[in-house]
């Protein structure tokens, strides 16, 4: 121990350690210093803010029992310090924690740290299994060099699918064969890195998973990843795989990408067959995929979608062959239903861009909503209802109460729903003959991972409202990183005040996804081209 350390800042450093290894959250609280300007760093990101600080340490749920094997100190003045110190874990592996402590009002406190805990085997709340890589691919193809995290819904071969779920996993048998869309990659050249977390059943939107945890937001620390597709979508934002292959039925490819600045492909319902895939609701179910960049999920998309004796699809490059018009419309329902930061920012961004775009009515988005959630419900009900029988209380409390909602639709209501969204399904078709449809992916940035279940709830029907018109639809949908939105000053946000990133979608005619990555790539460019002019 530095011989120099002054006693009073050594007792508050032992003070704020005996409080880490209590989780004394009243202790630690009192550790850091108020306000705004007050840091906090790791692997996972900064936070910024006394207050997103508490939020975070409040889910953490305490750290792994150890000792302070060493301490250096170096003073700035008489009134701040640095303290670099080395933590040995009882279990194996040491890691760093460097602090600025200042003095005041007569109290030493913490007003920045970074802490670099012990090296994990890997991120449980991301992967279920992970390899370097798990599944080889094809020695040489167009998506040669890329690394691919499946969702846990996907067969691959010698593996079970675990659905997000400790007692579904343990009560399913090793698949026997890969499913297409897996095979697909591999045959491309992409390897697989492994499989990824999923919410429970993929009847979610927010990410969160009460058995695995909730995996990081790779753009914003302490925010919601975005669901159902959270594992894979984590696993590209934060640089441990390339490709997300996941799944969409209401957003779950979208959302997790406007949550996180990613690109995030829905395909057009049926185009790519869904064998080897658990299914939530074969009526809107369909495969996609999320990238960090355009340039990788056009490789993707093209080989996937086109490649001859391709096992996941027929060739659609005639209908993907040629560029869609540069053409867009923007529904006035969707424009209303955003928050209004990101009303402002989105419509910057079209009015910068330039657009030719024209404002339309798709209707109430709530009629788009409701008979789409009861058709779900029921095929989910269908699904996976003997095995929920079967297991009682093994899902979270938030799942087990859709899924009682889902085993009260009755026939006579999934007809009616059904009869209610014909018509529907034929306006978007209209709409999306001769332009595209342009609209702000969700309402706003990623609620804070400290937000309330009511606050998360009332995120996740808004947002539903803007993804489900495009499952009903049946419609190609791509969500690109266009937006920079202020995340609020609320505590259902993860950092007041700070950009964060919203998607912009767009809907093009069945068939054209190709085509329709080329467009939001172009968009993409045209922004960029914008911003530095």
């Amino acid at each position: 121990m530095p011989e120099d350390l002054p006693d009073d800042l050594r007792a508050a450093f032992d003070a704020y350690e005996r409080a880490i290894m209590a989780n004394d959250l009243d202790a630690l609280d009192a550790a850091f210093a108020t306000g705004a300007g007050t840091l906090r760093g790791d692997a996972a990101g900064l936070l910024v803010g006394h207050d997103a600080i508490s939020g975070f340490r409040g889910l953490r749920g305490g750290v792994a029992p150890r000792t302070i094997e060493s301490i250096e100190y170096r003073p700035l003045g008489g009134d701040a310090a640095l303290l670099v110190s080395v933590s040995r874990y009882v279990a194996g592996g040491t890691g760093l924690q460097t602090q600025l402590w200042q003095r005041i009002d007569g109290r030493w406190l913490i007003t920045a740290a970074h802490v670099t805990s012990r090296a994990p085997a890997f991120d449980r709340a991301v992967w279920r299994t992970v390899g370097d890589p798990l599944y080889q691919g094809a020695w040489e193809g167009p998506l040669e060099g890329l690394t691919v995290a499946v969702k846990d819904l996907f067969a691959i071969k010698g593996y079970r699918i675990g659905a997000g779920n400790p007692a579904y996993l343990q009560s399913a048998r090793a698949e026997t064969t890969s499913a297409p869309a897996v095979g697909d990659l591999l045959r491309g050249g992409a390897s697989l890195r492994g499989i990824a977390r999923t919410d429970e059943f993929a009847y979610s939107i927010a990410g969160d998973n009460v058995h695995y945890g909730t995996p990081p937001n790779g753009a914003v620390p302490g925010a919601l990843p975005g669901g159902s597709s959270s594992g894979p979508a984590s696993a590209v934002a934060l640089g441990q795989a390339d490709v997300a292959l996941a799944t969409d039925t209401a957003g779950s490819v979208r959302v997790p990408a406007s949550y996180q600045g990613l690109w995030g492909l829905r395909t057009t319902h049926g185009l790519v067959p869904r064998q080897g895939l658990l299914p939530l609701a074969q009526s809107f179910d369909t495969v996609g995929w999320l990238t960090r960049d355009g340039d990788t999920l056009q490789a993707v998309a093209d080989w996937c979608l086109s490649y001859d004796g391709s096992g996941s699809t027929e060739s659609v490059l005639g209908a993907s062959g040629d560029d869609l018009p540069w053409r867009f419309r923007v529904p006035v329902e969707a424009l209303a239903a955003v928050a209004p930061a990101t009303r402002a920012a989105f419509e910057a961004f079209v009015e910068a861009s330039e657009l030719p775009v024209d404002e339309v009515s798709i209707g109430d988005l709530d009629d788009y909503l409701v008979p789409f959630r009861t058709v779900q419900g029921a095929e989910a009900w269908r699904n996976n209802g003997e095995w929920l029988r079967a297991h009682p209380g093994t899902t979270g409390a938030a799942v087990a109460e859709r899924f009682r909602a889902a085993a009260a639709v009755t026939a006579a209501d999934e007809a009616a729903a059904r009869a209610a969204l014909a018509p529907l399904r034929e306006r978007l078709h209209a709409l999306v003959q001769g332009a595209v449809l342009l609209l702000a992916t969700v309402p706003g940035p990623a609620p804070a991972r400290t937000a309330t279940g009511a606050d998360v709830d009332a995120v996740r029907q808004n947002t539903l409202r803007l993804t489900t018109p495009a499952a009903v639809g049946g419609l190609p949908a791509l969500s690109i990183p266009l937006l920079r939105v202020a995340s609020g000053t609320s505590a259902t946000h993860a950092s007041p005040a700070r950009p964060a990133p919203v998607g912009v979608s767009v809907l093009s005619r069945a068939g054209t996804d190709i085509a329709l990555v080329r467009l939001g790539r172009a968009l993409h460019a045209q922004t960029i081209e914008t911003d530095s002019v």
